[in-house]
């Protein structure tokens, strides 16, 4: 009887997205039960987050939170198989759920199935609507934004990918886009997946050598840049940036370059006009079947030392979980306008900008400009103009603008909002009540957002959850559906390694078993992903993040594991320093990192403290370098900082 109704539960999750696709071809199918042998230590410290009773019954017509994710961590082939069938279009259906060692990183999703990404997040659309808007494009001036039509979108992206084959582009190889946020870039990463080519976007903030770093890594044949790019006011030269990079890389053979801007630029041997050439081919692609576990994409990490990690994510499990967490961590609804404000050279960007809105039908924001051009009301008098439902954005912005005066927020009309959410780092609690109180008045749902590169979507969140249930100020609190958070500790001379039980504990942040979404590999270095994300411990995700677990069962992000100062012989998180120090009103944003000193393990405090200092924690060592920075627009600005401090190897989390 149980069985029964937890499929019937399971019938009302997949149903709840707008799409019902291949009937014919489900049954004709058989899912075979996984073999998942990932070695955990043991499950007993989830036992709290299913005793929690939120209900998805704006969705899911009742049906609780707890009896969803119960089933998805006790039964994940049911679960994940059932919610793939119903919410994506397979060429070829899977015959296998999931087949994983987390031991040895060994992860495998939805085996035998073949699918093409674009198809999921165009043309199912256009068969529908397609005048429906896939994009807004918010340039860097307002009141110039650009609606692109899920119809103009594929046309777009089929021009682009017939380009890319006319060239030579063969399925498998790596494309390294870097390209400002546009209508123009999201086509790159599409035509590329409808090619079954791997994209690699590289944030195009980014110097010559790191972008030529990335290119070698991923051995690039081909770059797709612009011209220039239009941000805070200013022209950003883009292609001498890539003319520069591919002097070190002869395993580009080609350079598209777009049109941002009317300037002209250098051409040489390696350029191609990409507008040009792209009004000369057909508006109509067929899609690659691309088997499950193919590659998709690669993004590299900023880490702190050795070469750029390039996390790979493959089709199927990836675009599961983004559709799915995007629709339910953000109360996402058919007609809403998403406006996530991430570059889409990061994941948050991948996810929320692109694959996650597009697969579900959304309309989604294309954020060019900066939170303060051109003055601090930009994001709400966009969220005004465009009547954007759903906000997405990083601390950092939200810190800096709190400084300003609240009439920056409230002379805009922000009623069209209904989810505020944050990403990239642990909200601080005074920002957390200004974005909360001031931006969102108090009635919208505040989700605090904790993910990573490797883990493609949103783990822990306050949504899913029953409606007027409890979200706790500055806290991540719920696992979503198939992670089961662990929190582990280490004891005895021979550094035995254990899971925390209890509530109210803290421990180093794991996850127990695998899920969709989760990163395949390192590209070219499967050993390094082991030795960074499973061996720590073993049979374990290791997040590389710590966490506390409340008393009752919530879950607050501490900070990374080796962001731990030490003073004196106590160990104290930088996270919880940072966050004193924010709340001094003469203070947009901090970073806190540890110096030698012969005695204290910090450095030599000055003579004459500062008011500030004296006025926070009494005395205190604090240096400044020109080369330390900060990315408002929610990029990973701490990987300079990081260049100051012992090196790890788990990736930054995003």
């Amino acid at each position: 009887m149980a069985g029964r109704v937890s499929i019937r539960l399971l019938n009302y999750l997949v149903r709840g997205n707008v799409i019902f696709r291949n009937k014919k071809c489900l049954r004709k199918s058989v899912v075979l039960v996984s073999r998942c042998h990932a070695r955990s230590l043991s499950s007993s410290s989830s036992s709290s987050i299913s005793a929690a009773q939120p209900d998805l019954s704006s969705h899911l017509a009742g049906k609780t939170y707890a009896d969803l994710y119960e089933l998805s961590v006790r039964d994940p082939e049911t679960f994940w198989g059932s919610i793939a069938k119903e919410r994506l279009a397979w060429t070829k259906l899977f015959y296998q759920v999931t087949d994983c060692d987390l031991s040895s990183g060994e992860i495998n999703w939805f085996l035998g199935g073949q699918l093409n990404i674009s198809v999921n997040c165009l043309d199912v659309h256009v068969a529908k609507d397609p005048d429906r808007a896939a994009l807004i494009w918010e340039k860097d001036e307002p009141g110039t934004e650009e609606r692109i039509t899920y119809r103009e979108l594929l046309e777009m992206t089929c021009r682009l990918a017939n380009t890319l084959k006319s060239y030579g582009i063969q399925k498998g190889e790596r494309v390294a886009i870097y390209m400002p946020v546009s209508p123009m870039a999201v086509a790159a990463m599409l035509a590329c997946a409808r090619i079954g080519a791997v994209h690699t976007v590289v944030f195009a903030g980014f110097s010559s050598e790191a972008l030529a770093g990335r290119i070698q890594d991923a051995q690039s044949k081909f770059v797709i840049t612009c011209n220039q790019g239009v941000r805070g006011g200013r022209i950003f030269d883009l292609k001498s940036t890539v003319d520069k990079a591919v002097k070190s890389c002869p395993s580009v053979r080609h350079v598209f370059v777009a049109k941002r801007t009317n300037n002209s630029v250098p051409m040489g041997k390696l350029d191609i006009s990409l507008d040009e050439v792209m009004v000369g081919q057909s508006p109509v692609c067929a899609p690659e079947p691309m088997d499950s576990e193919e590659m998709l994409f690669m993004l590299y990490t900023s880490g702190s030392t050795g070469k750029p990690k390039g996390i790979v994510h493959t089709q199927a499990g990836y675009l599961l979980y983004a559709s799915l967490t995007h629709q339910y961590v953000f109360d996402y609804t058919p007609g809403d306008v998403f406006g996530c404000v991430a570059d889409i050279g990061w994941i948050t960007g991948h996810s929320y900008v692109v694959y996650g809105p597009l697969c579900n039908g959304a309309t989604s924001v294309l954020f060019e400009s900066t939170p303060v051009y051109p003055n601090p009301g930009r994001y709400w008098e966009t969220v005004q103009r465009l009547r954007i439902n759903q906000f997405y954005g990083a601390p950092t912005a939200i810190r800096l603008l709190l400084k300003e005066e609240e009439n920056w927020v409230k002379k805009y009309d922000r009623s069209s909002l209904k989810t505020l959410a944050s990403v990239g780092e642990p909200i601080n609690h005074e920002a957390w009540e200004w974005f909360h109180n001031v931006v969102g008045d108090g009635r919208c749902p505040l989700v605090d957002t904790w993910w990573q590169t490797e883990t493609g979507g949103v783990c822990i969140a306050p949504l899913p959850a029953e409606p007027g249930a409890e979200i706790r100020p500055a806290m991540a609190m719920r696992p979503f559906f198939g992670i089961q958070p662990a929190l582990l500790g280490e004891k005895g001379i021979f550094t035995c390694l254990f899971i925390i039980t209890g509530n109210d504990v803290s421990g180093a942040l794991c996850i127990s078993q695998p899920w969709p979404g989760m990163a395949r590999t390192i590209f070219g270095d499967h050993q390094r992903f082991v030795d960074a994300y499973f061996k720590p411990y073993q049979g374990q995700y290791f997040t590389g993040d710590g966490a506390y677990r409340t008393e009752d069962g919530y879950y607050q992000i501490t900070g990374r594991m080796d962001d731990v100062i030490n003073i004196s012989g106590h160990r104290l998180g930088t996270a919880e320093i940072e966050d004193a120090l924010d709340e001094h009103p003469d203070v947009p944003e901090t970073a806190v990192i540890g110096i030698p000193h012969e005695i204290k393990g910090e450095g030599k405090t000055p003579d004459k403290p500062s008011i500030l200092r004296a006025s926070l924690i009494g005395q205190a060592a604090f240096w400044c370098d020109a080369r330390l920075y900060a990315d408002v627009g929610g990029g990973e600005g701490g990987a300079t900082l990081m260049a100051h401090r012992s090196p790890t190897d788990p990736a930054l989390h995003k």
